[in-house]
C-alpha cells in the first residue's frame, strides 16, 4: 500500500535532524531509518517531490541520498519509472544470514577474557521482554535488531558496526513483508536472554554455540516463509518493486510462520 500524502508529511518532523549543515548522508540516515521502520515498505515508489519538500532539501541532495541507499541495496532505480524500496529475493535473505553468521560469531569468538561490557546488550534484551509483555511486537522486532547491533558492538570496531547496520537494515525489508512480528520474533526472546547470560557468566564458547544455532534456525524459518511469499512467478518479476504480489501473498507467509516459527 502506498504511503499517503499525510504520512509523507510526517517526515517534516525529521527536518530538525538535518541541522544547519544539510547533507546527503544525513538525508540517507533519515530515509534508512524510515525504511527499516517500515514507513516506506518494500516495493513502494519514493515520491521525490513530496519527500524533498517534507525534509526541506534540494532535489540534488535527495538524489544523492537515493544513490547512497541504492549502493546499500535498500533502494533500486528503475529507468523511466523512479526509485523503489527494494524487494529482496530469497537468495538475498539467505546471503544476509551467511554474512551475519560470519560476522556475529566471529565477534563472540574474538571477545577475549571476561568480563564483557554487556550494558547495551542487557538493555536490548530487557527492552524486548518489556515490549512482549505489552503486546508491542514491532517493539520486540526493533529490540531484537538492537540486540544484534549491541552484540556486534562488543568488538569495538566502527567498521564492523557500519557493516552490520547496513546488513540489518536490509534484513528488515524481509521482516516487513512477512508481517507478523509476534510469530517472527517471540521464540527468540528466550534465546537472546540465554546468549546474554552465557556472556555474563564468561562462557564465550557456549554463547557462540547458542548464537550459531539461533542464526541457522532463524535463517531456515525466514527463508521458508519468505520464499512462499515472493517466489510468485511472472507477476512478481513484472511488478515494479514487486509490491502487488507481496500484498497478495502475505496470508501464505503468515501460514508458513504459524506454530511458533520465528526469525531473529
Amino acid at each position: 500500500m502506498a504511503t499517503t500524502d499525510s504520512e509523507i508529511g510526517g517526515l517534516a518532523q525529521d527536518r530538525a535532524l538535518l541541522g544547519r549543515t544539510s547533507t546527503a548522508e544525513r538525508v540517507a540516515d533519515i530515509l534508512r531509518t524510515r525504511i527499516a521502520e517500515g514507513f516506506f515498505p518494500p516495493g513502494e515508489r519514493l515520491a521525490e517531490d513530496a519527500i524533498g519538500k517534507a525534509l526541506g532539501v534540494s532535489r540534488n541532495t535527495l538524489r544523492e541520498a537515493f544513490r547512497l541507499l541504492t549502493h546499500e541495496r535498500l533502494l533500486v532505480h528503475e529507468l523511466n519509472r523512479g526509485v523503489f524500496v527494494r524487494v529482496l529475493a530469497v537468495e538475498d535473505v539467505a546471503d544476509i544470514y551467511r554474512t551475519r553468521r560470519l560476522v556475529e560469531c566471529a565477534v563472540v569468538q574474538g571477545l577475549g577474557r571476561p568480563p564483557y561490557r554487556l550494558e547495551g546488550l542487557d538493555a536490548a534484551v530487557s527492552g524486548g521482554e518489556r515490549a512482549a509483555e505489552q503486546g508491542d511486537w514491532k517493539g520486540v522486532s526493533t529490540a531484537n535488531i538492537h540486540f544484534h547491533r549491541e552484540l556486534v558492538g562488543l568488538a569495538g570496531s566502527a567498521r564492523t558496526d557500519e557493516l552490520m547496520r547496513g546488513v540489518l537494515a536490509e534484513l528488515r525489508l524481509a521482516f516487513h513483508v512477512v508481517d507478523d512480528p509476534r510469530r517472527l520474533h517471540q521464540p527468540y526472546l528466550v534465546r537472546n536472554r540465554e546468549i546474554l547470560e552465557a556472556l555474563r557468566a564468561g562462557e564465550r564458547a557456549t554463547a557462540q554455540r547458542l548464537l550459531a544455532g539461533y542464526l541457522d534456525d532463524s535463517r531456515a524459518q525466514l527463508v521458508e516463509a519468505y520464499g512462499k511469499l515472493v517466489e510468485g512467478g511472472p507477476a512478481q518479476r513484472a511488478a515494479p518493486g514487486g509490491s502487488a504480489p507481496i500484498r497478495e501473498g502475505r496470508a501464505r507467509a503468515d501460514h508458513a510462520v504459524s506454530g511458533g516459527a520465528g526469525a531473529g
